[in-house]
């Protein structure tokens, strides 16, 4: 059984929730979003009680597992257009540092040349101060994905920390090199 598939998605006001054939589109505030289900799920909307319910046809291993996946990402398409979603990184490290020009990111990491990373549509990225990045926007998909990259420039050093890193990210530092005997 699938705890996750089981639970029935509560609509807040202002998101409105389409569904026709297998295709469910939410529409709210923020954006709009879309998404296919899979073969073996459906999806239904209750009106009166403002819910939605994802149902399998079989109770075989994959229905199960895609019965929870399409739940899910309903529930994060109306939770992204209702209230959206945000990362936070940090820059740590002597001289990185990062600003944002028109719709292009551009940070200083350590390397011969600047970084210019061009923010998608749908996507809003903040800097509150040189070292700290706000990443927003109502799909969460995209969100992660913009955090990832921003993140994969500079990775977090294993010995001193240096890097682009997620707020309250914990990194392992190992030992450096310690002196003969």
């Amino acid at each position: 059984m699938s705890r996750i598939g089981n639970k029935a998605i509560s609509i807040p006001s202002g998101v409105e929730v389409k569904i026709s054939a297998k295709e469910v589109t939410v529409k709210g505030p923020k954006g709009e979003l879309s998404h296919t289900l899979t073969p073996r799920v459906e999806a239904s909307v209750n009106t009166e009680a403002k819910l939605v319910e994802v149902t399998r046809q079989d109770d075989s291993r994959f229905s199960k597992a895609e019965h929870g996946l399409n739940r899910s990402l309903i529930c994060n398409m109306i939770v992204g257009v209702s209230d959206g979603w945000k990362k936070e990184l940090e820059i740590r490290g002597t001289g990185f540092r990062g600003a944002i020009q028109g719709n292009t990111l551009n940070l200083n990491l350590g390397y011969s040349h600047p970084i210019n990373y061009e923010i998608p549509a749908g996507i809003k990225v903040t800097m509150p101060d040189p070292t700290k990045i706000t990443v927003e926007g109502f799909d969460k998909q995209l969100v992660g994905q913009v955090s990832a990259n921003i993140r994969f420039y500079r990775k977090p050093d294993a010995y001193k920390g240096k890097g682009v890193r997620y707020v309250n990210e914990h990194i392992a530092l190992k030992e450096g090199k310690s002196a003969g005997k």
